[in-house]
């Protein structure tokens, strides 16, 4: 393979490997992590702690007693 041949295509691979880069960080939502399985994605919505809807109605309540 010729020197200009090399040039070239080490150029056009810079460009091209730019390109995916430029494209790639105009897009964070492909960087974030999701589950691989329905197995997963239930565990980690397991994990999460529930809201509890009970204590903040009661907490708003009492707050309601106390403003004039």
């Amino acid at each position: 393979m010729t020197p200009t041949a090399r040039a070239s295509l080490s150029l056009l691979g810079f460009g091209l490997a730019l390109l995916a880069f430029l494209i790639a960080i105009d897009r964070p939502q492909w960087f974030v992590l999701r589950p691989a399985s329905g197995t997963a994605a239930a565990l980690a919505k397991a994990s999460v702690k529930p809201v509890d809807t009970h204590e903040t109605a009661r907490v708003g309540a009492a707050a309601a007693d106390i403003a004039p």
